[in-house]
């Protein structure tokens, strides 16, 4: 892969310290899939005012970019990504409560964010309990499960702009839908939001996120690595029903494999590469198509060269 140029990396160096600058830096460190090729750079962002000086000069250098947060609903290819990865983790998962809101940066993990909800006995984000990305990528995608979604509990957006102008989006601005949102194909990058929870019981609320605690634990194969549930839910059907109906359980291709525990996750078995993972995904999507003529759209982000 060709190096990042030297104009680049010093105008990178300038506003990160060097040891939040990793080159050719293997991505299968950062996604729950623990496959995928290098990344030209990987930056680890600490601050807003970093986000608003790399952010313009990347786009009017013409250097691609992908923001990050914990690489759970990310696939790369086994050949890398030519782009440049700017990492919002945990140095921006700041939280503060402010009576029944929470405002949190984009870095805290959405496990940690029902966590300090649960101990303000705030409710409404039980839900989020074993999401395993960030808050920032959960209202991109308007995460959810069993029954919550992000929508529910947004009041508001800070995001950043590709002019690295911060602005201010309220939920009904946000546009959200079905695991998507405004920002999901627009260049804004999340680097906060509002929450606003229930007041409510602690020990109610830490009952109800042990019970979907049991659930997830009794249902999905969390013993394997995965990005989760792998398809969205077609209208009117069950990804991993259709799945199953097709004769695809335990479908395998190299280390990857549709679990036979629920359908509607592929895993990585242990040995398995993008490629693996991505040729699974394909032949799901072909042989449910052609069994039952549903088209069934992945969750999965796929990044960089396979």
């Amino acid at each position: 892969m060709e190096k990042l140029s030297s104009a680049i990396y010093e105008f990178i160096k300038a506003n990160v310290p060097k040891e939040d600058i990793l080159l050719d830096e293997p991505m299968g460190r950062h996604t729950t899939f623990r496959v995928g090729g290098k990344a030209r750079c990987v930056v680890r962002i600490s601050s807003i005012r970093q986000l608003e000086k790399l952010i313009p000069y990347l786009k009017i250098a013409g250097v691609p970019y992908f923001i990050l947060g914990n690489g759970s609903n990310l696939l790369v290819g086994d050949k890398g990504y030519k782009g440049i990865v700017l990492q919002i983790g945990s140095k921006m998962g700041t939280v503060t409560v402010e009576g029944a809101c929470m405002r949190a940066g984009a870095g805290l993990p959405m496990i940690q964010a029902a966590r300090c909800a649960q101990e303000n006995a705030l409710s409404g984000l039980e839900f989020a309990s074993g999401i395993p990305g960030t808050l920032g990528g959960g209202i991109v995608m308007n995460a959810g499960a069993y029954g919550g979604e992000m929508k529910q509990v947004v009041k508001e957006v800070t995001i950043l702009n590709d002019q690295g102008e911060i602005l201010t989006l309220d939920n009904a601005s946000m546009e959200f839908g079905y695991r998507t949102s405004v920002i999901k194909n627009r260049p804004f990058v999340v680097i906060g939001a509002l929450l606003k929870l229930i007041p409510g019981n602690k020990e109610e609320i830490f009952e109800k996120m042990e019970e979907l605690a049991g659930k997830r634990r009794e249902k999905q194969p969390l013993e394997y690595a995965s990005a989760g549930s792998t398809f969205k839910r077609p209208e009117g059907y069950f990804a991993g029903k259709l799945i199953m109906d097709a004769g695809l359980k335990g479908h395998r291709v190299g280390g990857a494999m549709v679990s036979e525990k629920h359908c509607g996750f592929v895993i990585n078995t242990g040995t398995a590469t993008a490629a693996d993972i991505a040729q699974v995904i394909w032949e799901v999507q072909e042989r449910v198509r052609d069994k039952f003529g549903v088209t069934l759209e992945k969750e999965v982000i796929f990044l960089g060269d396979f």
